[in-house]
């Protein structure tokens, strides 16, 4: 009787080539679902009234200093050309994250309760329909769908992949702890910024994590030269 360690080896290989169709379908059903709710919102406003005036000084400071009208231009047009970027996988984390942000405005603007004391009381707007509460469940959901694509890319089924596979560079890069944590730095700080606007306390987190990240990294970068420099010395 054979050792039951061949399974793994058996169930390896399927695994891996599941994992390999993923990268071609997952990210594109996620741009291709999130094209379509944006694209469509974004005609909506382009063909209807202007009603950001209605909001009032619901909209967060710097977005505030826009305008109702310049507000109105800019959320249509981020709608609709970051939806088909995302539809066509171009620029998909760039477009990812700015229809992220777009959405914790709206959010902050239209969908999040007027007060709130604790976060059960919080938890009461996460719905589809307004009772009171706030109805923020929709986009949260968008939110948590353009994460990975802000954060991965578009997949293999993308401009995005095809722009890299022919004009890429081959030689590729190596990457080290100091720029590892440099990189989650980026992360936190655009994340951080953003949520800040819905939860002072969370986005405040984020950015001091992101502060302590840069340091380190920076400290970790530095060492190295200055254990070569006392072994000069």
């Amino acid at each position: 009787m054979r050792p039951s360690s061949v399974s793994p080896a058996i169930s390896t290989p399927l695994f891996s080539r599941v994992d390999s169709a993923g990268a071609w379908i997952a990210p594109a059903a996620l741009r291709a679902l999130l094209a379509w709710e944006f694209v469509e919102s974004g005609l909506e406003k382009f063909n209807g009234e202007n009603w950001f005036a209605e909001l009032g000084d619901k909209f967060p400071w710097p977005f505030s200093l826009l305008g109702a009208d310049a507000s109105w231009f800019a959320a249509t047009w981020l709608e609709l050309i970051g939806g088909l970027a995302l539809l066509i996988g171009l620029g998909t984390r760039y477009a990812a994250f700015a229809l992220w942000v777009l959405t914790v405005v709206a959010i902050h603007a239209v969908h999040w309760p007027d007060q709130w004391s604790s976060l059960s009381e919080l938890w009461q707007g996460y719905a589809i329909s307004d009772q009171g509460h706030g109805n923020y469940k929709l986009p949260l959901i968008y939110l948590a769908m353009l994460l990975p694509l802000a954060l991965g890319g578009g997949g293999r089924l993308s401009l995005d992949h095809l722009i890299a596979r022919s004009f890429g560079s081959r030689s590729g890069a190596v990457a080290d702890a100091a720029a590892d944590r440099r990189t989650w730095a980026l992360i936190a700080l655009g994340f951080g910024l953003p949520t800040a606007l819905l939860l002072p306390w969370f986005g405040a987190a984020l950015i001091a994590l992101a502060a302590a990240l840069a340091l380190t990294a920076q400290w970790r970068r530095a060492l190295p030269l200055r254990n070569t420099a006392a072994v000069r010395g």
